[in-house]
């Protein structure tokens, strides 16, 4: 079942020669309205300023058409607070010198949730069981002789600052946004008594915007109405798994045909998932990943796969597997391709640590990679050499979505430490939520073990409460590596989130600074780089002259 609506819009110029009014409503096809949901957006243009009327109408059309753009997997405020940000610069940029504002408020209904976005003097209702309840508040000066100007709108300052509110739908809830030229007359009594004479959405908008007029309203005047007449029966997933009704695979034997593709056998089991090697038609080998039997019976698991799948088609490129069209899919499973190569686990084990000029090529292709992720809202959360594929082809490739998270699409089970306990940042073990910085931390343990062959802070068993203190430096392990990287590394490993890298982004910019700084001519001192050696033979030369001269103190003088 999708979530339908019954929608009512009007808007009126009323006394003034133009309406600066501007009113959207986007109904997007089913898929998207799924993953992105429907928006309505109601402007109101700021007569003042050099065409406020343009300014509206601009600011709507720009939202209607990039916010399906946006990743499907970005929360809806942070997807609008993007879009805002980015045509309130444009309003600054073409207003000629003279400037170019509106007010703003956006409803986005997706599911069984809303998500509000609001600037400036409009106003949001919701009409809940016969109560009126105001979602906004008025961004005006509340001086006398000021409560009609604007402190925040679209265009009004370089740093835009917009409310936001979401919450659960209800059944049968409805929204009104509604522009000054409204409210401003009618009051919240007015409107309550057409929304409770008017059942219609239609009807009730075209009739709040007459009485707004009739009530002697000088401003041009819209209202937008929208009612959820049912719900859908839950999020994104949910509805993935019970649209499809797939029944898990039967066991694959090798040699067999299943559903177009040829299976050479079982590659990998776990209590998680079953991994099948298969071809295509062209003989090109693939791999097969569906649930284990213990697993067919718990909805959680298939909409967690179907999860998986979905991650990885919205973050193709050359860094993550390529995922298979199963345009004739009658069971539940995922396909992706096999790549020939290894592990970095298997590197270690078989060659031991990474040369310095390995590392230098693959760190920052792991980063690019967690950037890609983080920009769709995507967080890993399994970063480990075990999960990183250095490939025939000299590709690097992140493997493995199963414990992968998108906030708003994917359940965080309390309580719950999901990854390789070594690689788990230390805030994680605190209870921290979900964070692009705990994947960071995990690829620097990651490239630090890389490096050295060791953990930063030791090896963590699972069920243990690790202490962190100060992560060894690498060069410990590692006199070749210049004094940059050690720093560099150093920070990524940081114990406190907040003196770490912010982003990726931040990190790669950070390793290619270094490699453009002039190679170090002499080695750094013993003393940077072996500090417990060096002041151990301090001390023992210490103690040495020490005794030498409690040696001479107590030799008796010759007469």
């Amino acid at each position: 079942m999708t979530l339908q609506l019954s929608i009512g819009e009007a808007s009126a110029a009323g006394p003034r020669p133009e309406n600066q009014d501007a009113i959207r409503v986007v109904t997007p096809n089913p898929t998207l309205a799924a993953s992105k949901g429907y928006l309505f957006a109601l402007a109101d243009g700021v007569s003042q300023c050099a065409d406020g009327g343009l300014a509206a109408r601009a600011s709507l059309q720009a939202l209607a058409m990039d916010y399906y753009a946006t990743p499907e997997t970005w929360a809806v405020a942070q997807a609008l607070d993007r879009l805002l940000l980015a045509q309130n610069r444009w309003l600054q940029a073409n207003g000629g010198g003279q400037p170019l504002l509106t007010t703003l408020t956006a409803l986005v209904l997706r599911g069984r949730r809303f998500t509000l976005a609001h600037v400036g003097d409009c106003r949001a209702y919701r009409w809940r069981d016969g109560q009126l309840q105001r979602l906004t508040e008025e961004h005006v000066w509340e001086q006398p002789g000021m409560r009609h100007v604007l402190k925040r709108a679209l265009g009004l300052d370089q740093h835009l600052l917009v409310d936001y509110r979401d919450g659960d739908l209800q059944e049968a809830d409805a929204f009104l946004l509604v522009s000054d030229g409204v409210w401003a007359t009618l009051g919240d009594q007015g409107i309550r008594r057409i929304l409770v004479d008017e059942q219609d959405s239609s009807v009730a908008s075209r009739a709040l915007v007459r009485a707004a007029h009739l009530a002697g309203s000088r401003d041009n005047a819209s209202a937008l109405l929208v009612r959820a007449e049912r719900l859908p029966e839950g999020s994104l997933a949910d509805s993935l798994a019970r649209l499809q009704h797939w029944p898990a695979p039967p066991a694959l034997r090798e040699g067999q045909s299943f559903e177009g593709w040829r299976v050479d056998g079982l590659l990998a089991e776990s209590r998680q998932s079953l991994v099948y090697r298969v071809r295509d038609s062209h003989e090109r080998r693939w791999l097969l990943k569906t649930l284990p039997p213990t697993r067919h019976s718990k909805a959680e698991a298939g909409q967690a796969l179907l999860l998986e799948e979905w991650f990885l088609r919205r973050v193709a490129s050359r860094y993550f597997p390529e995922i298979a069209p199963l345009p004739q899919r009658q069971h539940l499973y995922y396909v992706q391709r096999e790549y020939p190569g290894k592990t970095l686990a298997e590197h270690l084990q078989a060659h031991g640590p990474l040369t310095l000029a390995q590392w230098l090529d693959l760190a920052p292709r792991l980063l690019r990679a967690l950037g890609m992720l983080h920009r769709r809202n995507i967080l890993h959360r399994d970063i480990k050499p075990e999960n990183l594929l250095w490939g025939e082809d000299g590709e690097l490739r992140l493997l493995d979505f199963g414990l992968a998270y998108c906030p708003g699409l994917s359940r965080d089970e309390p309580n719950s430490l999901p990854g390789t306990p070594s690689h788990i940042a230390p805030e994680a073990f605190a209870g921290a939520a979900p964070d692009a910085r705990q994947d960071l931390y995990a690829a620097g343990v990651t490239l630090y073990l890389l490096l050295t062959g060791h953990y930063p802070y030791g090896e963590i068993e699972a069920f243990q409460h690790p202490r962190f203190g100060t992560p060894l430096p690498a060069s410990r392990y590692r006199p070749d590596l210049p004094a940059w990287l050690d720093e560099c590394l150093q920070r990524a490993l940081i114990a406190d989130p907040e003196q770490r890298f912010e982003t990726a982004e931040e990190w790669l910019l950070d390793l290619e600074r270094g490699e453009r700084r002039p190679q170090e001519l002499h080695p750094r001192p013993w003393l940077e780089r072996e500090p417990l050696k060096v002041w151990r033979g301090v001390a023992l030369l210490s103690l040495l002259l020490n005794l030498a001269l409690l040696a001479l103190l107590i030799v008796p003088a010759r007469p």
